[in-house]
């Protein structure tokens, strides 16, 4: 008889100590009666000691759950990557744990997974109760990262997807540390196909997601995935010389007709144009220089605990393809 093919559910969380239990009898139950083994692996992201020993409860509790601890707060991207390099299943599903991403869906993407798809992407067409800022901020950031980036980048795309065995072993080359995982999945290829769902609230507690945080996925988005700003930085600079020709060539003008009287207003305006413009240039210069001194600095992207870890990774780059804590059990 045929083994039974393996499924791994990637779910990052930080501080869900509320959402944990009612997350995981959902996953269990839309697996159930699926000719699938799978694991349920959580990847803590430094969370609160009461959200850290629900998730422990959990794992004891329930067979199919396997818990990673990281050592503090990485990030969500951090903590995906985390996931994806110790996930042992023939198909890997990324997804969080607050339920805005269904459950309910699981079946559908390894469904398409089974027809031979090799990435199954969801796109969240709207998310229930999101505020009118975040709609209009999120439509047209991807309407401008497509127009700088030479990847498409579906709108609405979520970290919600199915991945087959060999994109992930793929995917794990990738290390860079200023990570937006939807650009590089995309970047990748292979056999895609999209399923559009309709976002619910969170089951419990509040989104982690800060501005700040959404402020710094959406520039590690356009840095990472785009030279145009620097582009756009020498274009700036080209326009900024002939204007300050032009002004040259006015000031010779006033000479010739010797009504040539010193202007402070006209110095300031100038100082602070060009000077303005320099500055600019400088900062999407320093952001560049900024990301190729965490890459050459060669730092893991993330650590875990000790007491969870069968051992601890001492290599980088491609070699940090190698790392797990230990083999999952798929066979409970």
């Amino acid at each position: 008889m045929m083994e039974q093919k393996r499924v791994t559910i990637v779910v990052p969380v930080y501080n869900e100590g509320d959402n944990i239990p009612h997350f995981t009898r959902a996953v269990m139950e839309a697996m159930t009666g699926l000719p699938y083994r799978y694991e349920l692996l959580f990847v803590d992201d430094g969370s609160r000691a009461e959200s850290c020993r629900v998730l422990r409860e959990t794992e004891r509790r329930e067979p199919h759950v396997r818990a990673i601890f990281l050592s503090r707060n990485y990030g969500h991207q951090a903590a995906l990557t985390c996931g994806l390099d110790h996930a042992e299943g023939d198909a890997v599903i990324t997804m969080d744990g607050d339920m805005q991403h269904p459950p309910a869906l699981l079946p559908r993407l390894l469904a398409l997974w089974a027809q031979g798809y090799e990435v199954v992407q969801t796109i969240r067409e709207t998310t229930q109760g999101v505020s009118a800022f975040k709609r209009l901020t999120s439509k047209y950031y991807y309407k401008f990262l497509n127009l700088i980036s030479a990847v498409p980048i579906q709108p609405g795309g979520s970290d919600f997807r199915l991945m087959d065995r060999e994109v992930v072993l793929a995917f794990r080359r990738y290390r860079e540390h200023d990570r937006f995982i939807r650009g590089l999945v995309g970047a990748m290829g292979f056999r895609q196909v999209q399923v559009r769902f309709v976002a619910p609230e969170r089951y419990a507690g509040q989104s982690k997601f800060s501005l700040k945080k959404m402020a710094k996925f959406a520039l590690d988005g356009i840095l990472g995935n785009s030279i145009v700003p620097l582009r756009i930085s020498f274009y700036i600079g080209v326009l900024s010389l002939f204007v300050s020709l032009a002004l040259l060539a006015h000031v010779f003008y006033e000479e010739l007709l010797g009504t040539t009287v010193a202007g402070w207003s006209t110095l300031m305006v100038c100082l602070s144009f060009f000077g303005g413009t320099q500055l600019m240039v400088l900062g999407v210069l320093g952001e560049y220089v900024g990301r190729i001194f965490r890459e050459v600095k060669g730092r893991p992207l993330y650590l875990i605990e000790p007491e969870h870890a069968d051992e601890m990774p001492d290599e980088q780059g491609d070699a940090a393809v190698a790392r797990h804590l230990r083999p999952l059990d798929f066979s409970r």
